[in-house]
Parts: C-alpha cells; sequence; structure tokens
C-alpha cells in the first residue's frame, strides 16, 4: 500500500498533554495540525486514537485534541504499543486485517517515535506527520524523522494525508476538508 486509503486507515494522536505542550518548540502550529487531521479523520469516517502518557503527571491531552478522539489509552510505556495500543487499533476487525497508521504527537524523538517503531516491529503500515509532530528542540524531531525513515515508516505532512484520504475533487467530503486546509492557512 503506497497511498494511504481513508477507508484502511485510523489516526493516533501521541501525547499532546496540557503540561507538555508549552514547552514544545512550535506548539501551536503542531496542536493546529493535529485539530486538522482529526477533523477531517472525523469527517471521513477514520477512527481517530489519542495517547495520554501518564497522565496523573502530565495532565491529560489539550482538550480540543482530547474532545476529537473517539478513544484516548492512558498509557505508561513511551510506547503506546507495550500498553495496548496495537490490540486497540485491531479491535473489531477481522484476524489478520490490520488498519494503515496515520500518527503524529509529542514528544517526536522519545514516545511518537516509539510508538511508531512499535507498530512497525507488529507489521503495521506506518504513516507520521512531520507536521503534526513536535519536540522540545528541532533537532530532536530531525532525528526521529531521519530515524523513522531508515526504519521503514514513512514520513508525510497533513495535507498529503488529506488529499491522499480524499483522493479526487468529487468527492463528497472534498469541500469541507480543502476548508480544513484553507483554515489552517500557511
Amino acid at each position: 500500500m503506497l497511498k494511504m486509503d481513508a477507508a484502511r486507515s485510523v489516526l493516533v494522536l501521541v501525547d499532546y498533554q496540557g503540561r507538555l505542550m508549552p514547552a514544545i518548540h512550535g506548539a501551536p502550529a503542531v496542536v493546529e495540525a493535529a485539530l486538522v487531521l482529526a477533523d477531517a479523520a472525523r469527517a471521513l469516517g477514520v477512527r481517530v486514537v489519542g495517547t495520554e502518557q501518564n497522565p496523573d503527571g502530565l495532565g491529560r491531552n489539550d482538550e480540543a485534541v482530547r474532545r476529537r478522539c473517539d478513544v484516548t489509552l492512558s498509557k505508561m510505556h513511551f510506547d503506546a504499543c507495550s500498553d495496548g495500543l496495537a490490540e486497540l487499533l485491531t479491535e473489531g476487525r477481522a484476524p489478520g486485517d490490520q488498519p494503515a497508521v496515520v500518527m503524529a504527537g509529542c514528544e517526536a524523538h522519545v514516545c511518537l517515535m516509539q510508538t511508531a517503531l512499535g507498530l512497525l516491529e507488529r507489521g503495521f503500515r506506518t504513516w507520521v506527520v512531520e507536521t503534526a509532530c513536535g519536540s522540545r528542540r528541532a533537532a530532536d524531531k530531525l532525528a526521529a524523522m531521519q530515524r523513522l525513515r531508515e526504519a521503514g515508516a514513512t514520513v508525510v505532512s497533513d495535507e498529503m494525508v488529506l488529499f491522499e484520504w480524499v483522493r479526487h475533487c468529487r468527492h463528497p467530503q472534498f469541500k469541507a476538508v480543502l476548508n480544513l486546509v484553507k483554515r489552517r492557512g500557511s
């Protein structure tokens, strides 16, 4: 599968937490990209799964992110797969029917990266949305994206996801998705 397909995808939003986000480089743009992804996912019937790292210590996800998630997994491991994410993603599917995972989150070089690596180890086709990922330092995010590419994840932008999910301008949700792109601006 070279192209993302909304019908086979699940969106995973990793750790956009209240106590973490103020320290993230470019946090407002990172959160806005995550919200655009989540709004498009909901318009297209794509399940949205959130994760929260040690929510008692780092707080809950940004409320706007949390509201858009169908389910949120609390976790203690940096790799959410160690706390049941892989099982959650295949819940209700036929055996062997793994969804393609489109994911983004914070910190890119810790929880996001380790979760993506965990999904890759378990055979999930994984796309990482760089524009919706963040770390405290830009260099850490850059290193994470490079490592993920080398490990087999495909690194994409939020607009790449949106337009691949709708595929054409006659899609019933094309205008809604286009409005999300315009809302975000440049």
